[in-house]
C-alpha cells in the first residue's frame, strides 16, 4: 500500500486540537521566543515551510512547499546511511489570528503511532511569542518500545531543537 492511500495508524487523527487520547505518552514544550507580531508571522512561515524539520536536518521530502492538509512527508532520523524513515501527512493546519502552524500524523512504516504540532502563538496581552509543540505517541515499531525512556528523551531533546530553529526576538 502506497503511503498516499495509506491510512493513519492511530484512530484519533486530529487529537491535538483538544484533549490528548488516553493510552499515549504526551509531550508538551512551549518557550518564548521574542516578542512582536512580526516575529509572530516569521515564525509561522518558517513552521508552514517546515522549517523545523529542515533545521534539525531530519526532513527528507514533502508533496508540497508548505504544510497544507493531505500532505505526504518523511522524516529521517539517524547517522549516514544508518537511519529510519518515518512517513506522516498532514492532519491540519492551524491558521488563527493568534495560533499558527500544522499537525502531522504517522502512517505505516512510521516508529512510532500518534501525532505531532508544531506551532507558533502569539499573547497580545504581553505581546510574548512562543513556539509550541505537544504530541501524544506509543510506540510502533519494537525498538521504540525496547527503547522505553531513552526515546521520550530523543523526544524531549528534538522538541528543543526544533524550538531553536525559530527565529527570535532577542
Amino acid at each position: 500500500m502506497s503511503a498516499e492511500s495509506a491510512p493513519f495508524t492511530y484512530p484519533e487523527v486530529g487529537a491535538t486540537r483538544a484533549t490528548f487520547p488516553a493510552g499515549y505518552h504526551r509531550f508538551e514544550l512551549r518557550r518564548p521566543i521574542g516578542h512582536g507580531r512580526a516575529l509572530f508571522d516569521r515564525a509561522a512561515t518558517h513552521i508552514l515551510a517546515f522549517g523545523m524539520q529542515k533545521g534539525t536536518g531530519i526532513f527528507q521530502r514533502a508533496d508540497t512547499k508548505t504544510a497544507v492538509a493531505g500532505t505526504e512527508l518523511t522524516v529521517r532520523i539517524g547517522l549516514g546511511p544508518i537511519g529510519i524513515v518515518a512517513p506522516c501527512r498532514v492532519v491540519y493546519v492551524l491558521d488563527e489570528p493568534d495560533r499558527r502552524g500544522f499537525a502531522y500524523g504517522t502512517l505505516p512504516g512510521h516508529p512510532e503511532i500518534g501525532e505531532e504540532l508544531f506551532a507558533v502563538e502569539y499573547d497580545p496581552a504581553d505581546d510574548t511569542v512562543y513556539g509550541l509543540i505537544t504530541a501524544f505517541s506509543r510506540p510502533g515499531a519494537w525498538y521504540v518500545a525496547l527503547g522505553g525512556p531513552v526515546v521520550r528523551l530523543i523526544q524531549r531533546w528534538f522538541a528543543h531543537r526544533y524550538l531553536k530553529t525559530l527565529p527570535t526576538g532577542h
